[in-house]
């Protein structure tokens, strides 16, 4: 069986191919690669595709033969789809139908989008489930719920589709991220000794990175019936910024100090994820304890260069100074 994973040479992307390619799976990838050649492991069944999810001559010849596709690809997270507004609908949305129909053309017969918690907005109930009303507050979250819809669309009973609405994802990859909040906090407390925390009571659902590359894994095992047209929240819990902020200092030690400021961002999300427990007994591994603890771990062996300042760790800086048009 062979998988297009779009974006497979992302953040979540280096840690998926890796586990698809481990259980015996045929894995292409269509990726810019603006992170870096090397996040990947040659690999005997791995094909890479060098080019843009834009281009429909590309994205043809990466689903040939693709029994599945997991879209990964877009411009991730709110501050980097804001930076080029343009740029961001270009290739969330306006990409997103005639890859679907491409994969239709090819005869995928699956087909796992990642979508985002931040489509629900701001909520005042205690659990956020699947079937509430979506009120994104963002283009980019917009252009998730529009995705959404689309895929809707094209579903049938020879195309399974399934949408999942992943909290921010944190832990350690080869395509190492340190824009997203947990992995923010380790890095300035591991470098700087002291983490700044803008706002404080914001929830935010966060969940290992380990954990959602598992749950793509078990969807493609699912019960077609069960997953397809369906949509799953994947997120371990919802804590406020300063709680998260406590957890890392608890694992770096009580020398770390917590700076408090003010903050105009007050978007709070708070996610259930016993969808996936009941429907398709998925359970998490991971806790956000265990992220703190492999992002320790790889500092602690130097495996980041200039963490602090680098652009490849930081997608806004990076987009940045390639000019990505």
């Amino acid at each position: 069986m062979r998988v297009l994973v779009t974006g497979g040479a992302g953040y979540l992307g280096c840690i998926l191919v890796p586990q698809l390619l481990k259980n015996n799976f045929k894995v292409n990838v269509l990726d810019l690669f603006i992170y870096g050649d090397n996040v990947l492991q040659n690999h005997p069944n791995l094909k890479i595709f060098k080019g843009d999810i834009r281009n429909s001559k590309i994205v043809d010849e990466s689903v040939k033969n693709c029994d599945i596709v997991i879209h990964l690809a877009c411009i991730s997270n709110d501050p980097s789809f804001e930076l080029n507004p343009k740029l961001g609908k270009s290739i969330n949305l306006d990409a997103f139908e005639p890859l679907v129909k491409i994969c239709l053309k090819n005869n995928v017969k699956k087909f796992f989008y990642a979508s985002s918690s931040s489509v629900y907005g701001i909520k005042s109930e205690k659990n956020v489930v699947e079937s509430m009303s979506l009120k994104p507050l963002t283009d980019y979250s917009k252009y998730k719920v529009f995705c959404e819809k689309i895929l809707l669309r094209y579903s049938a009973e020879n195309f399974i589709t399934t949408s999942v609405r992943s909290a921010t994802l944190c832990g350690f990859s080869p395509r190492q991220r340190l824009d997203v909040i947990i992995n923010i906090f380790v890095n300035q407390a591991f470098n700087e000794r002291k983490i700044k925390v803008f706002g404080g009571p914001q929830l935010r659902p966060n969940v290992h990175i380990n954990d959602v590359a598992r749950f793509y894994m078990h969807l493609i095992d699912c019960d077609e019936r069960i997953i397809n047209k369906n949509v799953y929240n994947v997120g371990y819990d919802n804590f406020p910024i300063y709680q998260l902020a406590e957890l890392v200092k608890d694992e770096m030690g009580s020398n770390i100090s917590i700076e408090k400021f003010k903050s105009d961002d007050l978007r709070s999300y708070h996610i259930s994820s016993e969808k996936m427990k009941k429907d398709l007994n998925f359970h998490l591994k991971y806790d956000l304890k265990k992220a703190i603890k492999d992002l320790i771990n790889a500092f602690e062996k130097k495996i980041y260069t200039d963490p602090l300042n680098n652009e490849m760790y930081f997608n806004i800086k990076r987009m940045q100074n390639i000019n990505l048009l």
